[in-house]
């Protein structure tokens, strides 16, 4: 059923799974069906890291009883909707290895049949016409212990359904009339209080036009669709569990051909982060990221153009498990879940970050010769690769110390180090410029150790990458960190943009890179020796200026 899924390292079973296998058993509300739930995203904005455990809930446990799962645009909210969120969502839960096949809907393919059942309310005195205002209907909500008030409850069944149909056709302004359910105005479930299942909205729908000017709440229309397209299993987050009341009264009271079940899950939450849709937006349209494709967004397209794949999305998703109770998950595990990933698939590469010029004094000007490295030393069939090394280096700037600190290894006068693949070297002087910044470094190398090796046996602590002068590209390197500097940064009155980090981003120029490094294009990622974890820029890499990403660093915070 389910196409390109990647390899996850984890597979857990949860109460979620423990239902639907009752449910799909002997004696099974739907034994011998097959299972069948839904993903509903609202096309309003990209999909983030929050709506992944979802998405992955959905389609995760349709896949795993053999099952199928619909995707469906929840649209029927017409103020924010747009064909680029429809796309952009498909595109990432295919990114993600899941398919819907031909299960694609809106939910505004049933604006037809919503309003037929919601005159079938109406018709059994289950619903009616009322005029109070936003502001009365707020005022006679009632309290705990207070019932709720209506003086149009009673409405007569016809005045009603004429009322309703003077709405559908545009005889009044918006918000003047709702129609409601008639329920119980007494109910401690304030989501039973006779809700709302229509409001007037004049306003234009990207699929629909100007076709209608009333539409349908969600509570209303979505276990409607639900039992339209057959769906066993109903898989929400936690805030619909107050609500899962109505779903049932809705499927009970309208006729409809299926019941589904409607099971609730904690939402994730992440530190350093933030999940609301519409304060990523605000980041978005005040720029303060690129868009929602930014490498520090926590949206799915913003995680791929930053090296996420997505095999560490979702064993991310796995391991973190499914629960009734809501937590926040350290931004730290899901880095941790990446590393653990492209430790085991990326190849290695080496780059300079910093540069500074090394001069292997004793090695002849005109002669370069090539070591072959490992690909992946984690990976017997990654192979090797050729480097290639000349008189002329480029190492870090840091990988040189002209007055070291204690128990620094690396280059010093006077010192040796190994040179990752090449050449066992001594430091021997430097150059300085008029500012006095080391500008060049002087060492002999000796050509004895070719590959690194010590035929002697003496000791060298200290090995440091590079790449060769003669041959290596330049480019730009995007140095990333956690978008907020505040793990909470939405958490009681705080204004979330005060939690900015202003140095979640630092840009490096003039980076040297070996060469084969300029044909990569993304989502390619690589280890580069000693720096962490880089994938090319999906957006401005090009061949004559390669731009990479710092996905994660190589040190595991994580505990």
């Amino acid at each position: 059923m389910m196409a390109n899924t990647p390899e996850t390292a984890v597979e857990n079973s949860n109460f979620i799974h423990d239902f639907i296998a009752e449910d799909i058993g002997p004696g099974g509300r739907y034994e011998g069906m097959q299972v069948h739930t839904r993903f509903p995203p609202e096309p309003n904005g990209y999909l983030h890291i929050g709506h992944c455990k979802a998405l992955v809930i959905d389609f995760g446990s349709a896949e795993k009883f053999g099952g199928i799962c619909n995707l469906r645009m929840d649209d029927t909210n017409p103020s924010k909707e747009d064909t680029e969120y429809v796309e952009a969502i498909q595109e990432d839960i295919r990114w993600l290895g899941f398919d819907w096949e031909d299960r694609f809907f809106y939910g505004s393919d049933y604006f037809e049949k919503d309003y037929e059942l919601a005159v079938g309310l109406i018709k059994k005195g289950l619903a009616y016409v009322c005029e109070l205002s936003p502001e009365e209907f707020k005022e006679r909500r009632g309290d705990v212990g207070v019932p709720a008030t209506s003086p149009y409850r009673d409405r007569p069944i016809e005045e009603s359904l004429d009322l309703f149909a003077r709405m559908r056709a545009g005889e009044f302004p918006e918000g003047s009339m709702t129609l409601r359910a008639k329920i119980d105005l007494a109910s401690g479930n304030f989501n039973m209080r006779d809700p709302v299942l229509y409001r007037i909205r004049y306003i234009h729908h990207h699929r629909q036009g100007d076709t209608w000017c009333i539409y349908p709440m969600y509570d209303f229309a979505h276990p409607i669709q639900d039992a339209l397209e057959g769906i066993t299993h109903s898989l929400c987050s936690l805030e619909y569990e107050e609500h899962r009341p109505l779903y049932n009264w809705v499927i009970d009271n309208c006729d409809v051909p299926f019941k589904p079940r409607q099971i609730e899950f904690a939402r994730l939450g992440i530190n350093y982060t933030v999940m609301s849709k519409r304060k990523l937006r605000q980041l978005v349209e005040q720029h303060y990221v690129s868009g929602w494709d930014d490498p520090r967004m926590p949206t799915l397209c913003g995680l791929r153009r930053r090296g996420y794949t997505p095999r560490a999305v979702r064993n991310f998703i796995d391991r973190i498990g499914v629960s009734k109770v809501n937590s926040t998950v350290e931004y730290g595990f899901l880095e941790h879940c990446l590393r653990e990933d492209l430790n085991e698939n990326a190849p290695r590469a080496m780059a300079v970050l910093h540069p500074v010029k090394l001069v292997v004094t004793n090695y002849p000007e005109d002669q370069s010769e090539s070591f072959d490295v490992e690909v992946n030393p984690l990976k017997e069939e990654a192979g090797t690769r050729p480097i290639s090394f000349s008189r002329e280096l480029w190492i870090e700037a840091d990988d040189f110390a002209e007055d070291p600190p204690k128990k620094y290894n690396r280059l010093y006068v006077g010192n040796e180090v190994r040179l990752k693949g090449a050449y066992i070297v001594k430091c021997t002087g430097f150059v300085k410029d008029e500012s006095g910044s080391v500008v060049e470094v002087h060492c002999e190398y000796d050509p004895e150790t070719r590959g690194g090796n010590t035929p002697d046996g003496r000791k060298v602590r200290g090995t440091i990458h590079w790449v060769n002068a003669r041959d290596c590209i330049d480019g730009e390197i995007r140095l990333y960190g956690n978008l907020f500097s505040d793990p909470e940064p939405d958490a009681g009155d705080k204004n979330f943009l005060d939690c900015l980090n202003p140095d979640s981003l630092e840009v490096l120029t003039g980076c040297k890179l070996e060469k084969s490094l300029g044909e990569a294009q993304a989502p390619a990622s690589f280890q580069f020796l000693r720096l962490g974890y880089f994938a090319v820029d999906s957006v401005d890499s090009t061949p004559e200026h390669p731009v990479f990403n710092r996905a994660v660093q190589l040190k595991d915070s994580f505990k």
